[in-house]
C-alpha cells in the first residue's frame, strides 16, 4: 500500500518527488516495517528515474491486457493478426453448442430454441454447431439432459470431421478429458469397431464418463499415460488417433483469463517437449494407412507448426497431409485458427499419415 501511494504521488500528484519518496520511507517506519525502507526507497527512485518508459510500457500492456512476453510472442508470430487476437482474447466468448446429429438436425433444434424465445445462428465451419445470441445455463437448454446438445466451441468441433471416420475403424482419443471430442467422434460415427478414450487423470475421467452416458455414446475409457502406451495398450493398432495435446491454451484465453498470469515463457519449452514425446509415443499405435490428427488450443508456432515439422524430421515414415478448408490459415504443416470475436477459439490441427509399407 505504501508503494502504491508513493507511485501515485510521483505519477499523478503535484507532490515534490523527494517528498513523495521520503514520506513513503517514513511510513514504513511508522508501520514498523523497517525491513521495507530500502525496498521502498529503491523502487520509488527507480520509477522516478525511468518514469516515462515504465508508464509507456504499462500503458501498452494495459491496452492489450497481456503480459509482455506473450504480447511479444503473439506479435512476432502473427504481426498481421495480432491486434485482432488481442481484441478477441479480451472479449467474452460466445456460447457455442454442438447438436447430437443422431437425435435431431440442427434446423430442428434451432426451431425448438425459437419456440422458447432463444435466438441462435449456425456456425460457419462446423455443420453441427450453433451460437446462442445470449448465454444461458445448460439446464435451460431443451433436451440437454436427454443428450440432444453439448457445449463445445466451433474450433474443437472440427476434429471429428478431420478424422474422416468410417464404420469399422478403431479410434483412439488420447488426452481425452473432459470428453467433448470423444463424444463427438461417437456421435459422428456410431458404427466404429472401437472407440478408446485415454487420459492420465482419473479425476477428469469421471466427467468423460458422465458425458458419454448423457449422450448415449459407447467408448472404452482408460486411465493411462499417453506418453507410455505400453502400460495400457492391447497391441491392436488404431486406424485413427486424435492427440489433443496438453498445451499453453493461448487460443482460449478469453475462456480462461488466468492463463495470462499463470503461463510463463519457460512453460512453452516444457510443453513442446511433452508434445513431441506424445507424438513419438503414439505413432507406433497407428495402423498402416491410418491418420494421426494432432491438435492444440494454442496459437504459438512452437507448439504447433514448428513442433510438427520437428516430428516429421525425426519420424521419416510420417507424411504430412495438408488440410484444405475455408477456416483458419494454412501453414507449412497444419492449419491455424485464431480466436475470433463472437466466433471460434484459437486452435491448431495437423494431419499425419502412416503409409503402407512396401
Amino acid at each position: 500500500a505504501v508503494l502504491l501511494l508513493g507511485l501515485y504521488q510521483l505519477a499523478f500528484l503535484s507532490t515534490a518527488d523527494h517528498a513523495a519518496v521520503n514520506e513513503s520511507v517514513k511510513a514504513a517506519s511508522f508501520f514498523k516495517k523497517h525491513w521495507a525502507k530500502k525496498l521502498i526507497n529503491g523502487v520509488l527512485r527507480q520509477f522516478q528515474r525511468n518514469q516515462q518508459a515504465l508508464l509507456a510500457e504499462a500503458q501498452q500492456q494495459q491496452s492489450h491486457s497481456h503480459p509482455q512476453w506473450l504480447y511479444k510472442a503473439i506479435s512476432t508470430a502473427w504481426p498481421q493478426q495480432a491486434e485482432a487476437i488481442f481484441a478477441a482474447n479480451n472479449q467474452h466468448p460466445p456460447l457455442t453448442l454442438r447438436i447430437h446429429q443422431q437425435h435431431l438436425a440442427v434446423s430442428e433444434y434451432r426451431a425448438r430454441l425459437a419456440t422458447e424465445g432463444i435466438e441462435s445462428t449456425v456456425t460457419p465451419h462446423s455443420a453441427q454447431g450453433i451460437n446462442l445470441s445470449k448465454p444461458l445455463p445448460v439446464q435451460q437448454l431443451p433436451g440437454f439432459d436427454q443428450g440432444w446438445v453439448s457445449v463445445q466451441d466451433e474450433a474443437a468441433q472440427l476434429a471429428a470431421s478431420l478424422l474422416e471416420l468410417e464404420p469399422g475403424l478403431r479410434v483412439l482419443d488420447a488426452c481425452c478429458a473432459p470428453g467433448g471430442k470423444t463424444c463427438h467422434i461417437g456421435e459422428s460415427q456410431p458404427q466404429l469397431a472401437a472407440l478408446v478414450a485415454v487420459d492420465v487423470e482419473q479425476r477428469r475421467l469421471q466427467k468423460v464418463e458422465e458425458n458419454l452416458q448423457r449422450l448415449s455414446v459407447a467408448a472404452q475409457v482408460i486411465c493411462g499415460d499417453a506418453s507410455d502406451p505400453q502400460q495400457w495398450w492391447d497391441g491392436k493398432p488404431f486406424d485413427r488417433i486424435l492427440l489433443d495435446a496438453p498445451c499453453s491454451a493461448t487460443g482460449i484465453i478469453r475462456r480462461q483469463p488466468d492463463i495470462k498470469l499463470l503461463r510463463q515463457p519457460e512453460h512453452i519449452d516444457a510443453l513442446s517437449s511433452l508434445q513431441l514425446q506424445l507424438l513419438h509415443a503414439l505413432w507406433p499405435l497407428l495402423a498402416e494407412g491410418g491418420t494421426l490428427l494432432y491438435a492444440t488450443c494454442s496459437i504459438l508456432p512452437q507448439e504447433n507448426t514448428r513442433l510438427v515439422e520437428q516430428f516429421l524430421r525425426e519420424q521419416p515414415q510420417a507424411e504430412h497431409q495438408p488440410i484444405r478448408g475455408q477456416w483458419g490459415m494454412a501453414q507449412t504443416c497444419g492449419r491455424q485458427l485464431f480466436p475470433v470475436e463472437n466466433g471460434h477459439d484459437g486452435f491448431f490441427y495437423a494431419k499425419l499419415k502412416k503409409p503402407f509399407s512396401d
